[in-house]
């Protein structure tokens, strides 16, 4: 030990000597050497700062003075990275390995970064710069370990919120999914990007973007509660918007493209033309009806469309695909005329009528009235239904139009062509209820033939407001022919007629002056009604309900009512209870009159004595005098 320490002291000594002669010479050199050439420290300074004998500083064997002092310390400070300082630097990656990094902070030794830091940078390579901070200034080993994440979380809201504010685009690692999206790294800091900003076509697999690093543009800051969001959609939106343009001034109309089906609605189909979309319109689909377009075209089906029409300003673009074809019409053949039967498809009801495709994209409108000889119009859905074959006759043809109109009760005779024979006026038959209307009702003899009965047919003694008083919907009635109308097409009928009038045997029955014993049914305005039997009805004024106390007659109050009119034509019979007592009244007073009388002409003087009595005055006045 003795010995070394002896060895250290000589080469100590050594040192010293040789410091000193090497200080003693770089003063001689500089008195030599023009001042304009600079010193080794200045020149130099890292080999300076190398050389320097740190051993004997730190020992106090070579002394310092306070300016070479100072001078060291400024050096050290503008070289060195102070390892105690929790600032970012910036440092230059050295060394590559399979797990770590070496990065070059210009510091004593080199840091070591794992490479899981770097995982959104899959192409970092040697000589590339990067912030780092330093998490261990030395490990067990020695070793500077320093942190790229600590250093990305620290700068990364500036970095953020600058790329936000400038639009700029940033690069980001897709750590996870997440309910409605994914979980991206953006310089250190946990971003969301919702699923419809992944692309701009639906994403149906989430997990193929988990691990990759893809650039992104942040759309959205919550300062508040340090919320990121980002798009990679606006990245390809604002490229596309681009090809947009670049296309769209290509297009013609006319022009045939090849496209990809990208999108199925109910509305029509979205085809890529190659970084723009266009619509078919489910009408522009195929020249036959169809529900769906799925009906025609399938998802990623490769097609070729024809351009309809764009709109250079909003960059829409109308397809049709239909129009590559023939239309069905150009094909229907010449000898096709009216008159013609065909067979077709029911495609399409409506209230008024039915569409009949007779060729593949070739239709033809039954209307209703000309589905049944009726004139009593009904729903085109009572004949026919959608999907059935049915066989009609050719009524109007238009080519250039492309219109066709048919006919189903043409191929079965009219029922009006022996009308007479069937239908004579006078007969009787049996017709159903089919609709009301506020005169009659309309009765169906047979399919074709529709009668009317007015409401004053319908009853010889009630009196009907409306045809639904007297029968239903479906009813069946019992009706004679009153008119024919064979060139207007219409029939007269009467149910009445069907039974003898009952006012022909109440005529006697119920005169004037007859009496009848019956109860108030029903107190109506001006008066009561009474009900003799199910055919009459009486109507009582309301002066005539006096009873012989001055009272009048209640609702189901029973009396005694004498016929004061009855009209057969106009079915209208009135009757009154006060009659009754004034007549009573009127026997009586008529009688005391009668007696009056006799008792009066018995009282009466005869001629002879009234002379006798004109001579006795005479006389008197004669005495008088």
């Amino acid at each position: 030990m003795a010995d070394k320490a002896k060895e250290t002291a000589v080469e100590e000594t050594t040192a010293n000597n040789e410091a000193a002669t090497a200080t003693t010479e770089t003063k001689k050199e500089e008195t030599t050497k023009p001042q304009k050439e600079v010193s080794l420290k200045e020149s130099n300074p890292e080999k300076f700062l190398n050389d320097f004998n740190w051993h004997n500083y730190e020992e106090g064997i070579d002394p310092i003075d306070d300016g070479k002092l100072e001078e060291f310390e400024k050096l050290v400070a503008e070289n060195f990275v102070d390892t105690l300082d929790d600032e970012v630097v910036e440092g230059e990656v050295v060394y590559i390995s399979d797990r770590d990094a070496i990065i070059d902070i210009n510091a004593k030794s080199e840091g070591v970064v794992s490479l899981n830091e770097f995982r959104y940078n899959p192409d970092l390579k040697v000589g590339d710069k990067v912030e780092v901070l330093i998490d261990v200034r030395e490990d067990s080993t020695g070793q500077l370990i320093l942190s790229h994440r600590k250093a990305r979380t620290i700068k990364a809201w500036d970095r953020v919120n600058a790329a936000h504010d400038e639009g700029t685009i940033v690069n980001g690692y897709v750590k996870c999914r997440t309910k409605g999206g994914m979980i991206v790294d953006v310089f250190g800091i946990e971003a969301f990007l919702p699923g419809s900003q992944i692309d701009v076509k639906p994403i149906r697999d989430y997990d193929v973007y988990v691990g990759k690093t893809m650039e992104f543009k942040v759309v959205k800051i919550n300062h508040e509660f340090k919320n990121v969001v980002v798009s990679h959609k606006a990245l390809i939106e604002a490229d596309i918007e681009e090809q947009k343009k670049e296309i769209i001034g290509q297009l013609e109309k006319g022009q045939v493209l090849e496209g990809v089906v990208k999108n199925i609605t109910s509305y029509g189909v979205f085809v890529d033309l190659g970084g723009v979309d266009g619509l078919v319109h489910i009408t522009d689909l195929s020249w036959s009806r169809i529900n769906h377009p799925n009906e025609i075209v399938e998802l990623d089906q490769k097609l070729n469309v024809v351009i309809l029409d764009f709109d250079e300003d909003k960059t829409r673009i109308q397809l049709g695909l239909k129009q590559l074809s023939a239309h069905p019409w150009d094909a229907l053949g010449d000898e096709l005329k009216v008159g013609d039967k065909v067979k077709g498809k029911v495609v399409v009801i409506a209230d008024y009528g039915a569409f009949i495709e007779v060729a593949e994209g070739v239709e033809g409108l039954i209307h209703v009235s000309e589905m049944s000889w009726s004139t009593h119009l009904r729903s085109a859905q009572d004949f026919v239904n959608v999907g059935d074959e049915v066989e009609a006759q050719i009524l109007t043809l238009d080519r250039e139009d492309r219109k066709m109109s048919l006919g189903i009760k043409q191929l079965s005779q009219d029922p009006w062509t022996d009308i007479t024979k069937k239908y004579p006026v006078g007969s009787t038959h049996k017709g159903i209820v089919r609709n009301f209307t506020n005169f009659g009702v309309f009765v169906e003899l047979e399919e074709g033939i529709d009668g009317l009965i007015y409401i004053s047919d319908l009853s010889w003694t009630k009196k009907i407001k409306h045809p639904s008083e007297f029968t239903n919907i479906g009813d069946t009635l019992e009706v004679v022919v009153l008119e024919l109308d064979v060139e207007g097409r219409k029939l007269s009928l009467g149910h009445k007629q069907t039974t003898e009038n009952p006012w022909d045997k109440y005529e006697d029955e119920f005169a004037v002056g007859t009496k009848h014993t019956a109860a108030i049914d029903e107190i109506v305005d001006k008066g009561a009604v009474i009900n003799f039997n199910e055919d009459i009805s009486a109507f009582i004024p309301t002066r005539h309900l006096e009873k012989e106390d001055g009272s009048t007659l209640k609702k189901g109050e029973e009396a005694e009512f004498q016929i004061i009119e009855f009209n057969k034509e106009f079915k209208k019979v009135v009757a009154s209870h006060m009659s009754i007592h004034k007549e009573e009244e009127a026997k009586i007073v008529k009688q005391a009159a009668k007696k009056q009388a006799a008792q009066a002409e018995e009282a009466k003087p005869t001629l002879g004595d009234a002379n006798a009595k004109l001579q006795e005055l005479k006389d008197k006045m004669d005495g008088k005098k």
